[in-house]
């Protein structure tokens, strides 16, 4: 492909000579290339990364929701942040605002005035004000709608986004996909998460491969029982390294961090996280916070719910702990300040749990790998988000 540069690959085949699994193969194999792979009855069209940022940049992309990529993501430009690459962060989401905004991270985003934001009809949970309010720097907020199966979403505006971010003081971008979908900008480098709690043909079938084969880096999230085990994180790691050999990996699992004190206080934790880990997650926040877990809801994101569970604990504690996701300020925060009750926020860190990695040193160098690759010959149409 490197020799011809095809705009299509015609696969002609059929079973039993090239099966279904060695089609996607080939599929996420000619993507990556920037061709587009079609037969008799179907066609894969490449997804179009657009050549438009004035930065060095990097991606931050998932194998699909709830894998942990904003919190990646935050932690991402807060080492950048700490270490001087003045990041700012472009996150597309399906409840971002119809034309770009620029939400000042630096800037004290109060519970206060998360809820007066919810009251005037935006999303003030999005990825991208929880981005701004973990990492404190600025974030543009962008929309998409729909995703493809490589990735491309149906519509959005993070072109304008883009534009939005070539023009602010910061000097570095990270643009953060949303779910499966892939920002549609040609960057310097990407990072990838992966859930080990995936199904395993999600990520070596379909359109995995063409995620991995993008990817200068890969972070395996919540690498801990009962969401997963070793035998299958080193599953996931075999499949990843088979399909881009020599490719950095890091396993991880995710803790909660409260962005305000809560030493003595008795907390309700609002989370979408699963129920299965509530008995690590409460004993995890008393032993390093000193507070008193009186309770945990793994309803966040059903409103029904999660205001029976607070209606059921009312009384029964004197802090509201709650992620910035789903309905924690249109339901968790108005209510605590409805009801004279702190809320706080919390940040999910990931943790790197096999002793091989050390993550602040790994995207640090993923960054200075895309600020030594920007300024090279960025085209239209390349391998994987960059060229």
């Amino acid at each position: 492909m490197e020799a011809f540069t095809p705009d299509w690959i015609v696969d002609l085949s059929d079973e039993p000579i090239v099966g279904y699994k060695e089609r996607f193969r080939f599929a996420s194999l000619v993507l990556s290339r920037g061709a587009s792979y079609a037969g008799a009855d179907f066609e894969f069209r490449a997804p179009v990364f657009q050549n438009i940022v004035k930065k060095p940049s990097v991606s931050i992309i998932g194998t699909g929701k709830r894998v942990g990529k904003t919190a990646v993501s935050a932690y991402f430009a807060r080492e950048l942040k700490q270490a001087g690459f003045a990041p700012v962060t472009v996150a597309m989401g399906r409840g971002g605002p119809k034309d770009p905004e620029v939400i000042r991270g630096e800037e004290a985003l109060t519970p206060r005035f998360l809820l007066e934001i919810s009251e005037e009809g935006k999303h003030a949970a999005s990825d991208a004000y929880e981005d701004a309010l973990m990492s404190r720097i600025s974030t543009v907020a962008c929309r998409r709608c729909g995703g493809g199966m490589a990735g491309a979403p149906f519509v959005s505006n993070v072109l304008a986004g883009a534009e939005l971010a070539n023009k602010l003081d910061e000097r570095f971008v990270i643009f953060e996909g949303s779910g499966a979908s892939l920002p549609p900008v040609k960057t310097d480098a990407c990072l990838l998460t992966i859930g080990a709690h995936q199904p395993i043909e999600y990520l070596g079938g379909y359109f995995g491969p063409y995620r991995i084969t993008l990817s200068d880096f890969v972070v395996i999230t919540m690498c801990e029982s009962p969401l997963s085990d070793s035998k299958r994180v080193d599953e996931i790691c075999r499949v990843v390294k088979n399909i881009k050999p020599g490719i950095e990996v890091a396993k991880t699992i995710f803790r909660p961090n409260p962005l305000k004190p809560v030493t003595d206080r008795k907390v309700f934790f609002a989370t979408t996280g699963p129920s299965s880990m509530n008995d690590t997650i409460k004993e995890y926040l008393e032993e390093k916070f000193g507070c008193e877990v009186a309770a945990i809801s793994n309803n966040l994101a059903n409103r029904k719910l999660i205001l029976g569970d607070l209606d059921l604990w009312r009384g029964k504690f004197d802090r509201l702990l709650t992620e910035l996701k789903a309905a924690s300020v249109d339901i968790v925060t108005k209510i605590g300040l409805d009801s004279g009750i702190e809320v706080v926020y919390c940040d999910n860190i990931p943790v790197v749990v096999d002793g091989e990695t050390n993550l602040s040193e790994a995207v640090l160098s993923l960054a200075e790998k895309a600020k030594e690759r920007f300024g090279g010959d960025r085209c239209e149409k390349g391998q994987g988000l960059r060229r």
